[in-house]
């Protein structure tokens, strides 16, 4: 039987590449119907607008890709992430158990504080050091104490050849200037939104039976982390992007204290993905390989 699927944030990385998926793929279609919302239907800085949505609309399904990602900006509009990223979450969680739907939600490297020497698993304890990772974290938290059923899918380094991405960001700046400095003491792996948006229906697939979730003894919410294979640095990571996408700009390395931020990030936030590809089967990407393929889209 077709299931009924909401994506919110569909403006953003992540909701144009379902979208992308969703045209693309016949199969999906015959599986779910879609309904991609934006602010404009559902804004999510609005209590109101979020309870005068779904007063006459249910759905087996919503996946929540609307963010506040403005990483730096959270640190003077706490206010504003938190509404987002935490107090229209815990609403969404709630109307979700209210309707018996399955919710799916998008959470970040970020709630880790990047001291670890060893990639992050999902039990490991969260600890974020700045106002946007904090604001996630209360949003899992949220979810965590809804009583609904549902994933939370924590990823990292986001791109796409949709918005504004460092991807988009350093090919445009290579094309205007001989010579970047990026930051090489920030680890991490980049994360193809499409590869994203493929892992998650492979764990709808997975959690089909939306019932056994619920009368499972397990805890309703499973966390689990995404991300492409591999690992590096912003600094390597520029280096690809102009390799690949044969940009003629020198990248040179600089340490994060040479380039202060608003917002401090994790020096550290390589995630474990053995969760994810043992109960879905998923074949991750390598970061690099899947660079090309949206590179190749950007062309």
């Amino acid at each position: 039987m077709i299931k009924t699927i909401l994506i919110t944030g569909k403006s953003g990385q992540l909701g144009q590449s379902f979208q992308k998926i969703a045209l693309q793929n016949s199969e999906l279609r015959t599986q779910y119907l879609f309904t991609f919302v934006g602010r404009e239907q559902l804004d999510l800085t609005c209590p109101q607008s979020i309870t005068d949505y779904f007063k006459d609309k249910h759905f087996d399904i919503i996946i929540n890709c609307a963010a506040y990602t403005a990483v730096d900006k959270a640190e003077t509009e706490s206010e504003v992430a938190d509404q987002i990223n935490h107090l229209a979450v815990k609403q969404l969680a709630e109307i979700s158990r209210l309707n018996n739907s399955f919710f799916v939600h998008v959470s970040t490297d970020y709630v880790f504080d990047g001291m670890s020497h060893k990639p992050y698993v999902e039990t490991d304890h969260t600890n974020p050091i700045n106002v946007y990772g904090l604001t996630k974290l209360k949003g899992e938290q949220a979810i965590q104490v809804s009583g609904c059923k549902g994933v939370i899918i924590r990823t990292s380094w986001v791109y796409s050849e949709f918005g504004n991405n460092f991807v988009k960001t350093m090919l445009r700046l290579g094309r205007e200037r001989e010579s970047l400095n990026v930051i090489y003491n920030q680890i991490g792996t980049p994360t193809y939104a499409s590869d994203l948006a493929r892992s998650i229906f492979v764990v709808l697939k997975k959690f089909a039976d939306i019932d056994m979730v619920v009368s499972s003894k397990k805890q309703a919410i499973q966390i689990y982390h995404y991300s492409n294979e591999g690992v590096c640095s912003w600094y390597d990571f520029a280096k690809a992007i102009f390799e690949i996408g044969n940009v003629n700009c020198q990248v040179n390395p600089i340490d994060a204290k040479d380039y202060p931020t608003p917002a401090k990030r994790p020096f550290y936030s390589l995630m474990d993905k053995s969760n994810i590809k043992q109960i879905s089967g998923l074949e991750v990407p390598y970061w690099r390989d899947n660079l090309a393929l949206c590179l190749g889209q950007l062309k």
